[in-house]
Order: C-alpha cells, then structure tokens, then sequence
C-alpha cells in the first residue's frame, strides 16, 4: 500500500460542551476533486516516411508552450513514440527530426479533452529534386 500525506482538520463547536474531533483526509483530496487531479493525458504515435512506414531511430520533441520546456523520445524499430503524464490544461508542440529532416510540427491542444492523443508524424526522407 502506497504511503499518503494526510491533512487533519479539527472541528470544535464553541461552547457546546462537544470535545473537538479530527477528520483525516487525503491531501489530494482536501479542496480538490481527486477525478480532475487524476486527469493527465497520453500522448502517443509514430514516427514514418511517405510510405508509411517507421523511421526507427528519428527523435520527437514534444514542448510545452507555457514553459516551453522540451522533452524528447528516441523511437525504436517500430517508429512508435509515448509520453504519459501531459497536463490537461496546457497545449503541447510535437514533430519529429530523422536524418536533419523534419516532419510539420502538430499541435495537443488544451480544448481536445481526449485523455489518449495518437498523432502520426511524417517525414519525407527523399531528397528534394533540383
């Protein structure tokens, strides 16, 4: 069982002869709704070519816009990419770079209120004709 914070609060009814009692509660729960607490989106996809198919090794950025602090995923064999635990209420960029090319960045938004995101990123890996 997991180890958890508790906040005591004393109530006491004045002169009412009543002793004072403590109520123990979570303090996660304590002026917050544990449900809207518990809310973090998934963010998952992958990452591939024009041909649909995975560009294993190509790196994802995924940034916040309020901090703009960046994260990043290194895909494997399948292309595939994850990050758990975004906020809710915070928009998110995300693209990917394979081989010094980049694929168009995309947007999670803070009014998309799916708990899993799954975007596909594309990156053209042929070379551009001159």
């Amino acid at each position: 069982m997991k180890n958890r914070i508790v906040a005591l609060l004393v109530l006491m009814l004045p002169a009412s002869g009543v002793s004072p009692f403590v109520v123990a509660t979570p303090v996660q729960l304590f002026g917050r709704d544990s449900k809207e607490q518990d809310k973090t989106r998934l963010l998952t996809g992958k990452v591939l070519d024009a041909g649909d198919n995975p560009l294993p090794n190509a790196v994802v950025y995924l940034t916040n816009t309020h901090t703009r602090s960046v994260k990043t995923y290194i895909v494997g064999p399948d292309g595939a990419y994850r990050f758990p635990a975004l906020q809710p209420s915070i928009d998110y960029e995300v693209y990917a770079q394979y081989e010094n090319r980049k694929s168009g960045t995309k947007t999670v938004s803070q009014f998309d209120d799916r708990t899993q995101v799954y975007i596909s990123l594309k990156i053209n890996t042929k070379p551009e004709k001159q």
